[in-house]
């Protein structure tokens, strides 16, 4: 069964999505739906990564509590920094994180977590996956965002991750 479906979630994402855009419950539909959900997942194997492998579920809970957090926090220091902005504009920059997390699975969920948190955005990742470079909306102390980042984001990835 294994590898007829090498992916059964996305085999039956495919075969639900198929059918809810044709909107139709169809023989024909169900016939090329469920070719679709057999064919594409082997085609693309070879594109997944490996599977993550999570080391401590607990925190990852503690993590997305965190982001959580950290997220409701950024929204209300973003507002009255646009209130703000007129009398005082945003220090704006760019700021240089030196990385020790190397796992794909972790960069993945770090670029998630600095896309989701309002005032940073993902801008690079060097090549030897040592650097990366984010754009920080309002920045008054470089080394201490730096701390808060690799404290509170990177080192429960590496925990979980690697």
């Amino acid at each position: 069964m294994k590898r007829l479906f090498p992916a059964p979630l996305i085999s039956l994402s495919i075969l639900v999505l198929w059918l809810v855009l044709n909107g139709s419950l169809g023989f024909g539909h169900w016939l090329f739906g469920l070719t679709l959900a057999v064919v594409v997942p082997l085609a693309t194997a070879s594109l997944r990564p490996t599977p993550a492998r999570i080391r401590r579920p607990w925190t990852v809970f503690k993590l997305v509590c965190l982001v959580g957090r950290d997220v409701i926090v950024s929204n209300l220091v973003v507002a009255k920094g646009v209130f703000r902005a007129r009398r005082t504009p945003p220090k704006g920059t760019f700021v240089r994180v030196p990385l020790q997390l190397r796992d794909p699975h972790g960069l993945a969920a770090l670029a998630a977590i600095m896309c989701v948190i309002p005032g940073t955005v993902w801008s690079e990742l060097s090549l030897d996956r040592g650097t990366l470079l984010l754009h920080v909306f309002d920045l008054d102390d470089e080394a201490a965002f730096i701390e808060h980042l690799k404290s509170h984001y990177e080192k429960p990835l590496m925990e979980i991750f690697e």
